[in-house]
C-alpha cells in the first residue's frame, strides 16, 4: 500500500480523478480522504509511483509520496 499527499480537494476533484487512477491502479484500489489535511491519497497494489503521479497529472492534479 502506498500513500500519496495530493492537491485534490473536494468529491468534484475526485470524481475527476476516477478514470484516471481506475485505469492505472485499477477499479477499487485506491482512495482519497478529502478530509485528511494532506489529502491522502491510498493505492492498494503494485502500481509504481511514477504511473500514480502521471494520471493525476493529466487530471490536473499533483501527488507527492509520503513516507
Amino acid at each position: 500500500m502506498k500513500k500519496y499527499k495530493t492537491t485534490i480537494k473536494c468529491a468534484a476533484c475526485v470524481a475527476k480523478v476516477t478514470p484516471y487512477l481506475d485505469e492505472t491502479a485499477g477499479t477499487g484500489n485506491w482512495r482519497v480522504d478529502i478530509l485528511d489535511p494532506q489529502k491522502t491519497l491510498t493505492v492498494q497494489g503494485d502500481t509504481s509511483e511514477k504511473i500514480i503521479q502521471d494520471a493525476l497529472q493529466k487530471a490536473g492534479y499533483k501527488a507527492e509520496p509520503l513516507l
